[in-house]
């Protein structure tokens, strides 16, 4: 199992962001929501992966950072049970949605019911293609 979240996993590309939110899909486990597109990346990673919170909810940089190294450690933490066994490429943006701050354990939570979720409606999609 691998634990670390290098710096080609980290989706900084604007032209990448871009295509994420026009053609992405999405899911929710409130406070989150995740915005996905399958793609074609040129590294050999599985997923690259954003964070964000609103200024508009969270003044203060302090707290949106707080959160952001929050949401980065449940996703390291939890990636490999995701993507290991995965063909697909995928770019993902984390989004925090809720108007109060979580614990890292709620965060953890929440973060496993999204990517439950994510792998349930992938599996769908996969599974209407096939048929």
């Amino acid at each position: 199992m691998n634990y670390n979240f290098p710096k080609t996993e980290k989706l900084k590309s604007k032209k990448l962001m871009g295509q994420l939110f026009t053609e992405g899909l999405s899911v929710s486990a409130y406070p989150l929501r995740l915005v996905y597109a399958k793609v074609k990346l040129s590294d050999q990673v599985k997923a690259k992966a954003g964070f964000s919170v609103p200024k508009k909810k969270f003044k203060l940089a302090v707290q949106r950072n707080k959160i952001k190294r929050l949401l980065r450690e449940a996703y390291r933490l939890n990636k490999h049970n995701y993507f290991n066994n995965t063909k697909n490429q995928y770019t993902l943006m984390i989004l925090y949605i809720g108007k109060e701050k979580e614990s890292f354990n709620g965060i953890q939570n929440k973060m496993n019911k999204l990517f439950d979720k994510f792998s349930h409606k992938e599996n769908l999609n996969i599974d209407e293609t096939l048929s």
